[in-house]
């Protein structure tokens, strides 16, 4: 039985060492002086897709792309309790179609309700 859990515990001491390693690794080459000499403003200056900033890097977003993304996680979500559910329901007979009938009609009336308040529309 203790041979079993000694995975267990190579795994626990490869998850702790990564980080841990990282860590120290940054820390040694921070004091031994493997770092950048000068700071200049091109090296401070924000990288994205090779291209120049334009103005201000806080940009406002929409709300909507947050409020559809969190839609698609949830019905995502969704599908991922539908599988189980399915290889399962001969062993839950009516008690278990019952269970999901009741979780997807709230889910339903989610999609309902984010229908009608347009949330779903990508303008």
């Amino acid at each position: 039985m203790l041979q079993d859990y000694g995975y267990l515990g190579l795994l626990l001491v490869a998850a702790l060492l990564v980080p841990v390693g990282g860590i120290a690794t940054s820390y040694v080459f921070g004091r031994v002086g493997i770092r950048p000499s000068k700071m200049t403003p091109e090296k401070l200056e924000t990288y994205e897709s090779g291209r120049r900033m334009i103005g201000p890097p806080y940009v406002q977003f929409n709300f909507r792309y947050y409020f559809f993304a969190l839609l698609f996680l949830l019905f995502d979500v969704e599908a991922l309790f539908l599988f189980p559910w399915a290889v399962a329901l001969r062993r839950l007979e009516l008690f278990g179609f019952i269970e999901m009938l009741v979780f997807l009609i709230i889910l339903g009336v989610g999609l309902l309700y984010a229908w009608r308040k347009k949330a779903l529309e990508w303008v």
